[in-house]
């Protein structure tokens, strides 16, 4: 039974070969006829033209131009006439383009030839390319046709039904026949198992973040219940730092916002060709305004850099680079702005600091949602704007480029592809 569905397979196969191989000689034969009909009329109009100039002296638009056969077509001639209908020119072209026509014949046969030889050739192309697709088919209405007992359903039933979400395990089904699908669903139960750990290590640092506002919010309003009201300091204090520890909370579900936006796809690009220098010198005006602490500098390129993106996004992400520079580099310290090329012929914008650097492990993780190094724990944060800004490089296709060395400083770029 396996033996004739092979054998009706392989001659569907053979069936769709010829077909592709038929539709290839149709196109190449058009095409060969095509260039050779466009190279007769080319020769035919090169060769009058060519009479023209040797038996006139020039060529003029406003001559009358006709074909006459009389009283043959072996008599074709081509006639020039003047404004008046004087008769200029009177040649026989018969035989000339005869002689083009048998010319263009010959190649004709030649390029007939070049189909010919590559018959074979073309035809073991096609089934290679298709090869893999008629193993596919042939796997695919194999397992179709395989039937499996009751007892391999309820083998697979109560593989599956043992398993639990937090448990590293995987399924075993111990059967041959079932092989196949105890990897499809081990691979899919491996991905559930990331997305999981992912969505529970997210919430839980969720929660984390939040809960430190929240509880101080919740001290000072408990001390303004019992002093606020008679002590203006203890008012003073307290007013102050739930305003503070609200934007805090605010900016942070603002950014949690964000995230969950941009991972369900409701946030879309909106893709302009932008001006790079001006968008990056406007970050470096910005950012003397609102910090008088450091030393900025922008590095104004000798080309105008120019990228089809989304500006705003852009905009953002490279903000949350210069807040980062500014948030670990010391008071009187530089931070640098530029752009340029890498040697790939990508266009890069780039932030480099003086501050207190990155070891490389935590290079490594420092886009990761609410990871912070143990030396950046002394600064308030979030732990969310790199993994706002990667998210923002990684939909317009490009990458960062670290590099960081512990107490001398960090540089960060953002390379855009071409």
């Amino acid at each position: 039974m396996s033996e004739n569905r092979s054998a009706a397979e392989t001659k569907r196969m053979t069936s769709i070969v010829r077909k592709l191989h038929i539709s290839w000689i149709g196109r190449k034969l058009s095409m060969y006829i095509g260039w050779d009909f466009f190279f007769f009329v080319a020769l035919c109009i090169g060769w009058l033209l060519d009479q023209e100039f040797t038996r006139l002296g020039s060529f003029e638009f406003n001559y009358e131009r006709s074909f006459a056969h009389f009283p043959s077509v072996k008599k074709l001639a081509y006639v020039v006439k003047d404004e008046t209908g004087k008769i200029l020119m009177d040649i026989p072209v018969y035989h000339t383009l005869m002689v083009i026509g048998i010319f263009t014949g010959i190649v004709l046969v030649f390029q007939l030839l070049d189909i010919g030889f590559s018959y074979v050739k073309e035809e073991q192309k096609i089934r290679r390319i298709l090869a893999p697709i008629n193993e596919i088919a042939l796997k695919a209405d194999e397992l179709s046709r395989m039937t499996f007992s009751e007892d391999k359903y309820q083998q697979i039933e109560e593989a599956i039904s043992s398993l639990q979400p937090e448990e590293p395990e995987l399924l075993s089904f111990g059967d041959s026949d079932l092989q196949g699908i105890e990897a499809a669903m081990n691979n899919l139960l491996m991905r559930m198992r990331d997305s999981y750990r992912q969505q529970a290590r997210f919430v839980n640092d969720a929660s984390h973040e939040l809960r430190t506002p929240i509880a101080v919010i919740q001290g000072y309003a408990n001390m303004l219940a019992r002093w606020g009201a008679k002590d203006e300091k203890v008012l003073k204090e307290s007013i102050e730092a739930i305003l503070h520890e609200s934007d805090h909370m605010k900016y942070l579900v603002e950014q949690l916002l964000f995230l969950a936006r941009g991972d369900s796809g409701k946030t879309r690009l909106s893709l302009k060709k932008t001006d790079l220098n001006k968008m990056m010198e406007e970050i470096y005006e910005e950012s003397l305004m609102i910090d008088e602490k450091h030393i900025y500098r922008f590095t104004k390129p000798s080309e105008d850099f120019c990228a089809t993106v989304d500006a705003a996004l852009l905009k953002q992400a490279v903000r949350i680079l210069a807040d980062n520079a500014a948030k670990y580099t010391h008071e009187g310290d530089e931070i640098v702005f530029s752009l340029g090329r890498t040697d790939e012929g990508n266009i890069y914008l780039q932030v480099q600091d003086m501050g207190i650097g990155m070891a490389e492990a935590d290079v490594e993780h420092m886009f990761e949602r609410f990871y912070r190094a143990d030396e950046a724990r002394a600064q308030q944060g979030t732990g969310l704007g790199l993994a706002i800004a990667k998210w923002i490089v990684d939909k317009h296709r490009g990458c960062f480029q670290i590099l960081s060395r512990t107490d001398l400083g960090t540089r960060v770029r953002i390379i855009l592809p071409r």
